[in-house]
């Protein structure tokens, strides 16, 4: 594996139910040691278009070519906008790697969903495509990976993390999304 293997970090930007739309980063990162650029697009607060929007910011990208994993923070963006990395795999023929700190405890995301949407079955359904897998690394994070095998899928991330748990491309698309959206980048992802 290069060690400047190019890979976007996606974060979404801060926001309030009360907001329509949000802001999401793409940073472009060669391994986890050089910032390459900075993508940028927009969804819908609990809306389903997060998978698409990932989509056409990567195709209409210069980047796109050189590319060779997506990253993102969890499997949504916006709140509920839950990203379908099995399509997106599929559009940009590109590995899609979701990594979270804690474990997602599905009976309250059911919950959720089932209160908040008519279309929670396939949200749900969504949701639970591809494996959870547990990485334990210096810290324990959890991932799931599509188009890409899980000993593939750990030594990238094993790669792209340079201090604490979270990769560096998504670590820096978080400081990117909280310092535009804020005016200083702070908080953890």
């Amino acid at each position: 594996m290069k060690k400047e293997i190019r890979i976007i970090g996606i974060d979404d930007m801060p926001f309030s139910f009360k907001d329509k739309k949000t802001g999401i980063v793409g940073a472009i990162m060669r391994g986890g040691i050089y910032l390459e650029g900075v993508l940028k697009g927009v969804v819908t607060i609990d809306g389903n278009d997060a998978t698409d929007e990932i989509i056409k910011m990567i195709k209409k990208s210069r980047h796109m070519k050189q590319l060779k994993i997506i990253m993102v923070n969890g499997i949504a963006l916006g709140g509920f906008n839950v990203i379908d990395g099995e399509k997106i795999f599929k559009e940009l023929d590109l590995p899609v790697i979701t990594v979270t700190r804690d474990k997602p405890d599905m009976k309250k995301i059911m919950q959720a969903l089932k209160k908040h949407f008519d279309d929670w079955k396939e949200r749900l359904e969504t949701i639970n495509k591809g494996a959870l897998h547990e990485i334990k690394l210096r810290y324990t994070i959890y991932s799931k990976f599509f188009g890409i095998s899980a000993n593939e899928a750990k030594e990238i991330i094993k790669l792209a993390t340079i201090r604490g748990a979270i990769p560096e491309p998504i670590r820096v698309a978080h400081l990117i999304a909280t310092g535009i959206k804020k005016g200083e980048s702070k908080g953890r992802c």
